[in-house]
């Protein structure tokens, strides 16, 4: 069998074997929308000397090529990785635009329709596996006459699946309405979602039982800061208690008094 040496190949059919490569690698680079990428592309080949022969030139190409991509990646990674200290939430006076959500039994939640019966007192939390989160809601479930007497109601966004949501309501003795937040779209629009450490994720899904790729839409383990933002009528934020540490949470004190 005869063997094909590599450089042999690459003088035969360069143009086509770099063409290749280019084509490749523009193509994804336009999918990661890195900007300029045929001139990125173009002008580190063209800026290597033709006397250092065909391969090294395509090898070259290909190094640079793939340094270009990884960066292009690196960039995007960062787009969509937020730290708890990254995410800032919406601030008071911001018009929400309206969202829709389905409750535990497939109802459809409409922010527009139900802001006209009044203010919504919306809260996010991290799910059923929170022990933090559970009182929060059995303190607001206790006081929950209080808010709705202001003429408000009270609206959890949780990121678990339906299943994961029955459990918060069992805990909690729920009376509100607690949307699931599929592919915290919500949780993404409001501002309040990132990503844990490594060591954070462990410690939930090991010790907490969080399971947190199993109750989610996806195996992302994001998060939502558990926040509380009050929309009027006039689709605005009135108030908001916003803290990256998840031990201070809204109180049905300030919430009244908001109202």
């Amino acid at each position: 069998m005869q063997t094909i040496k590599l450089t042999s190949l690459c003088k035969k059919t360069p143009k086509y074997f770099v063409i290749l490569i280019f084509d490749s690698v523009i193509y994804i680079g336009k999918l990661l929308r890195i900007k300029n990428i045929e001139s990125l592309v173009f002008g580190s080949f063209l800026s290597k000397t033709l006397k250092k022969g065909v391969f090294l030139q395509v090898l070259t190409t290909i190094v640079l090529s793939i340094s270009i991509l990884s960066i292009g990646f690196s960039c995007k990674a960062q787009d969509t990785i937020k730290t708890v200290n990254d995410a800032k939430g919406l601030e008071v006076g911001y018009e929400v635009k309206n969202f829709t959500a389905k409750d535990v039994n497939n109802n459809t939640f409409s922010l527009e329709t139900e802001l006209k019966k009044g203010p919504i007192v919306l809260i996010f939390i991290r799910g059923q596996w929170c022990p933090v989160c559970n009182r929060h809601m059995n303190t607001i479930q206790d006081s929950l006459k209080y808010i709705q007497e202001k003429g408000a109601q009270v609206v959890v966004i949780s990121p678990e699946k339906p299943e994961y949501i029955e459990k918060t309501i069992e805990k909690s003795q729920a009376e509100f309405i607690v949307l699931y937040d599929e592919g915290q779209k919500i949780s993404d629009y409001f501002d309040v979602t990132f990503n844990p450490d490594g060591k954070t994720k462990m410690m939930y899904n090991t010790i907490l039982g969080a399971k947190l790729k199993e109750s989610h839409t996806d195996d992302s383990e994001r998060l939502p800061i558990p926040a509380t933002f009050i929309i009027g009528k006039d689709k605005k934020i009135v108030w908001r208690q916003f803290d990256p540490n998840y031990k201070y949470r809204s109180t049905v004190k300030d919430i009244i008094e908001a109202l």
